[in-house]
């Protein structure tokens, strides 16, 4: 999913038109170094960068392989010139996907002392230009995707529903889609609920809930089989446990690729 045509627009943007600062002759080796702990993810961007400008990767980790302070992530080789051209996108790269690949992890650990199956999913809140990046790196911390973007799935929000209300914003996307697509309904008061699944809503996504009313949500949702139950809306890491012991099928969080701390990562060569 990564092209040439990215790499050279994050090269360019890097590197300007006169950089004087990496003309340093000969070879040397390079490694992209964990300073602190968390989990790996962004690789295959970094590995493209350097691959892109002639050098070779000569060892990487797997995406979602924990890491702690010293372990190498990457090894490379070549002109010393072209290491240095490509050390801050990869590092850039790298780091901010592993931030978001360790904030999931977190997420889904904390999921897990509650329940054994709720899926902690992504949003589309993501940076134009990187959500292929950041929904990798969800996937290597152990979430979920979400859709990927518009096409992938049909989701009925607030302002669908203001426009055109509840039933009928439900009846109209269902006319327009295929059998195979789901559609994701959001509803933001228990009583809704039901009447978004009985509607025709495959998942009912229960937004800006508290967990007591998100337990209740779920609790009439039940006679309407088949339909998911998705908690959504500001939830935090550490409100996960909360949530994920309301019986919900999913908890998705925009927080996992919109807020999540590059993981510190260091590029040394010639060691």
């Amino acid at each position: 999913m990564i092209t040439d045509a990215q790499i050279e627009r994050w090269l360019r943007e890097d590197v300007g038109h006169h950089d004087v600062t990496n003309h340093v002759p000969g070879e040397t080796t390079g490694r992209l170094v964990a300073t602190e702990a968390g989990v790996a993810a962004g690789l295959e961007a970094a590995v493209a960068v350097f691959e892109y400008l002639g050098v070779a990767v000569v060892d990487r980790l797997a995406d979602g392989t924990a890491v702690e302070p010293g372990d190498d992530l990457l090894r490379v080789e070549g002109t010393t010139r072209d290491l240095l051209r490509g050390e801050r996108v990869a590092v850039n790269l790298a780091g901010h996907a592993s931030g978001i690949a360790t904030r999931t992890r977190t997420a889904v650990e904390r999921a897990r002392s509650e329940s054994d199956d709720v899926a902690i999913a992504a949003t589309r809140k993501t940076t134009p230009g990187l959500r292929g990046l950041e929904k990798r790196a969800v996937v290597a911390g152990g979430g979920d995707t979400h859709r990927l973007d518009l096409s992938h799935m049909v989701m009925v929000k607030d302002n669908h529903i203001a426009e055109m209300g509840l039933e009928d914003a439900i009846a109209r996307c269902r006319e327009r889609t295929s059998f195979a697509t789901k559609i994701d309904v959001e509803v933001e008061a228990v009583a809704d609920a039901p009447r978004a699944a009985a509607a025709g809503a495959d998942i009912v996504l229960l937004d800006n809930m508290t967990p007591k009313d998100t337990r209740a949500a779920v609790a009439a949702l039940a006679d309407h089989e088949g339909v998911l139950a998705e908690a959504s809306g500001g939830i935090t890491v550490a409100d996960v446990p909360a949530y994920a012991a309301t019986g919900v099928d999913v908890i998705s969080m925009g927080s996992l690729t919109h807020s999540a701390p590059v993981l510190d990562l260091s590029f040394r060569t010639g060691e």
